[in-house]
């Protein structure tokens, strides 16, 4: 029994010190680039240009959903109207 117990201490130290790096590697990257062909631009797709999606859905008369699904007609409608807002906060490369 002396062993079991070393067994299940040994796992939950190992649990303890795993665990801040599996979820520290997850909190920090909330976000995806998305290229826009139509200005050779890229946009970091995080909170911030998610707000301007949904605003262009919501103006636009649009089904809410993930925009990486639109046909490349809609996606082209949201980088001209992105591109409109004046807004420079995505990515130049």
């Amino acid at each position: 029994m002396h062993s079991g117990q070393r067994y299940l201490s040994s796992l939950l130290l190992a649990a303890a010190l795993v665990s801040p790096i599996l979820t520290s590697g997850c909190a920090e990257h909330h976000y995806y680039r998305v290229y826009d062909p139509y200005y050779s631009d890229y946009h970091r797709w995080d909170a911030h240009e998610d707000a301007y999606y949904h605003q262009w859905v919501v103006e636009n008369h649009r089904d809410d959903r993930d925009f990486r699904k639109l046909s490349a007609d809609e996606q082209k409608q949201y980088f001209t109207w992105r591109h409109a807002r004046g807004d420079k906060d995505h990515d130049k490369h």
